[in-house]
């Protein structure tokens, strides 16, 4: 998915639900705080999203613009409806995204997870899809461990999946140190 499709996405979820604000959680919210990202982050043809002030309405976008919808069969891309239980988010997260609004967007106004947020949450699904996105985030310098261990006192974990959490960050940038990628070491 390109920033273009994602907007046009942000548009048509707009037109289906009537709202305005749109919050973008899952790989594609990486579109908006970098708007031309590396290949590897754009191989996915979905875009997680729901409307801020009535995710309720996240079912209406499935419907109209999910997978194997008419939108998806025309454009090649489509809309996931999720709610706001999709991402496991670190707190203050809202205060970081990043503002996806343009003419193309119909004005309307899409929230993507500023990247350290978007890691976060990928670490926490950790699926082995997004184990090798946080590894291609820190390979690519898109977010550092660092920032990343800041903020995993502030998640809404218990203390035990927060070490496991922390434990899963050091190890990714051993393997990548490993491999020969340069990389500072993450904070004890």
């Amino acid at each position: 998915m390109t920033r273009d499709e994602l907007e046009h996405i942000i548009r048509a979820s707009g037109d289906v639900t009537d709202q305005y604000e749109f919050i973008i959680v899952g790989s594609q919210s990486i579109l908006g705080p970098v708007p031309h990202p590396e290949a590897v982050f754009t191989m996915s043809a979905e875009a997680d999203i729901y409307p801020l002030n009535a995710p309720e309405l996240a079912e209406r976008i499935e419907g109209v613009l999910g997978e194997g919808s008419r939108f998806h069969e025309m454009n090649g891309y489509y809309a996931q409806g999720v709610g706001p239980e999709t991402a496991v988010l670190p707190a203050g997260w809202m205060s970081r995204v990043h503002r996806v609004q343009s003419a193309a967007t119909n004005h309307r106004v899409g929230y993507c997870l500023a990247v350290v947020d978007l890691f976060l949450s990928k670490a926490v699904a950790s699926r082995e899809k997004d184990r090798e996105f946080c590894m291609a985030l820190l390979e690519h310098g898109h977010v550092s461990a660092a920032d990343a261990l800041a903020l995993v006192d502030t998640m809404p974990l218990d203390g035990d999946q927060r070490r496991r959490l922390m434990a899963s960050v050091r190890r990714w940038v051993r393997a990548l140190r490993d491999a020969g990628h340069t990389l500072p070491d993450p904070p004890a």
